[in-house]
C-alpha cells in the first residue's frame, strides 16, 4: 500500500504532537541554589540520546550534558541529566547556580536530520546579603587570608571598636569625672563681714 509521505510523518515516533518533546517555557532559581527543569517527550523516543544544551541561538548553542540512551544518570561540571523512559522524563539539574547561568537552554533529542528541541528561558535571581552574611564573609576572608597580605577589618576589630565607642570611652569619662569631682578644691563660701 502506498502512503503519501505527509501521512508517513504521523507514523514516525514522536510526531503524534507538533513538539515531541516539551518543557516550561520559563524557570527560576536563586542564585547559589539548585534548579531542576523537567521535560517530556512523546512514546516511542525512550531509547533516543537526550541533552541539554545553552545558547540563545540553537544553531550555535553548547551541549552541556547528553545521556547514554539509558536511565542512567549523566553528570558533567555543575549540570546533570537523567531520562526517566518509563515516564518519559528528563530532568535536567543545575547546581551552585551563578548570575551568568541566566540564558535560553533547550530540551533535546538526538536524532538523524535536525535534533527535537524545546526552548527554556532560565533566570537567575540574585540572593540577598545581609549586614551579618557580609560580616561573616569578610572574616572569613581576614582568617583564611595569607600573612602579609591587605584584608580588610576582621570581626574582632569590629566588636572592639564597638565596645570602646560605648562601653569603654563612657567609663573612662566616667571615672575622669569622679576623680576631677573629688579632688576640685572645695570653696568656702565668701561670707562677707561687717567691719
Amino acid at each position: 500500500m502506498w502512503l503519501p509521505p505527509a501521512l508517513l510523518l504521523l507514523v514516525l515516533p514522536g510526531s503524534s504532537t507538533a513538539y515531541p518533546i516539551i518543557g516550561p517555557a520559563r524557570v527560576s532559581g536563586m542564585e547559589r541554589d539548585s534548579l531542576s527543569v523537567r521535560c517530556r517527550y512523546d512514546s516511542g523516543w525512550e531509547t533516543y540520546r537526550k541533552w541539554w544544551c545553552q545558547g540563545a541561538d540553537w544553531n550555535s548553542c553548547k551541549i552541556l550534558v547528553i545521556t547514554t540512551g539509558s536511565e542512567q544518570e549523566v553528570k558533567k561540571d555543575r549540570v546533570s541529566i537523567r531520562d526517566d523512559q518509563e515516564n518519559r522524563i528528563i530532568t535536567v539539574t543545575m547546581e551552585k547556580l551563578r548570575r551568568g547561568d541566566a540564558d535560553t537552554y533547550w530540551c533535546g533529542i538526538e536524532r538523524i536530520g535536525a535534533d527535537h528541541r524545546f526552548p527554556v528561558e532560565v533566570t537567575i535571581d540574585p540572593v540577598r546579603t545581609t549586614t551579618l552574611e557580609f560580616t561573616l564573609a569578610t572574616t572569613e576572608k581576614t582568617v583564611s587570608s595569607p600573612p602579609g597580605t591587605h584584608t580588610s577589618r576582621s570581626l574582632l576589630s569590629s566588636i572592639h571598636f564597638l565596645l570602646l565607642v560605648f562601653l569603654k570611652l563612657p567609663l573612662l569619662l566616667g571615672m575622669l569625672s569622679a576623680v576631677l569631682w573629688v579632688n576640685w578644691p572645695l570653696r568656702a563660701p565668701r561670707v562677707e563681714t561687717e567691719a
